[in-house]
């Protein structure tokens, strides 16, 4: 799986009509798949599209919670015109556990791990150098699948704007936006631009975008 240069929505074209969960099919607008950066040093991973990313295709755009993340993210530089529906962005790459809105619940443990082969394949074609779950279940599927500890012992909360040494990675653990105090917003941006001034790009080719 080959990532295209030209796009940053969907770059690896994975499957756009996926079926296999009947019930997101009759509720979705469409998949929503990742978008960003091919090359970029941090990932972030929200729990399910919500229902502006589900009629944008892109995640975290489209409504209030989600712009609040890339509001977050333009701070740090990642992103511009955080309130579009395909904002610009350079070093990060956006994706969810699950590709498919439900507009009354959250998706099943079984929906999740319909989707893990998607965001198992992005994050080994990216290779990212520190991800950032957004909320307790992204936290605890990284936890399950990159760490040595058992999901159960991180806690969002308690973890937010710390790091958490995974196989391969960092995580850098952040409460959902919309649930951070000020306090906690700073402790996260300064967090991150400490990871920031490591000179990552000595150590990862870059792809010019």
């Amino acid at each position: 799986m080959d990532p295209n240069q030209e796009t940053v929505a969907n770059p690896f074209g994975m499957d756009a009509d996926c079926r296999q969960c009947p019930e997101l099919c009759e509720t979705r607008t469409q998949v929503v798949h990742g978008y960003g950066d091919v090359g970029a040093d941090f990932l972030v991973l929200g729990d399910t599209p919500g229902p502006g990313a589900d009629a944008t295709g892109v995640p975290f755009t489209g409504d209030e919670a989600g712009s609040a993340v890339l509001s977050l993210l333009a701070d740090l530089g990642f992103v511009d015109a955080p309130d579009g529906d395909e904002p610009s962005v350079e070093n990060v790459f956006l994706t969810t556990l699950t590709r498919c809105h439900h507009p009354e619940r959250p998706p099943s443990d079984e929906e999740v791990r319909n989707c893990e082969g998607f965001l198992t394949a992005e994050v080994r074609m990216i290779n990212p150098e520190v991800i950032l779950p957004v909320g307790q279940r992204p936290l605890e599927a990284l936890a399950l699948e990159y760490t040595t500890k058992r999901a159960d012992d991180f806690d969002v909360a308690a973890d937010h704007a710390t790091t958490i040494r995974g196989r391969g990675f960092e995580l850098v653990p952040m409460l959902p936006p919309a649930e951070q105090t000020g306090e906690e917003r700073t402790a996260l941006l300064d967090h991150l631009a400490s990871l920031l001034d490591r000179d990552y790009r000595q150590t990862k080719g870059r792809r010019s975008r």
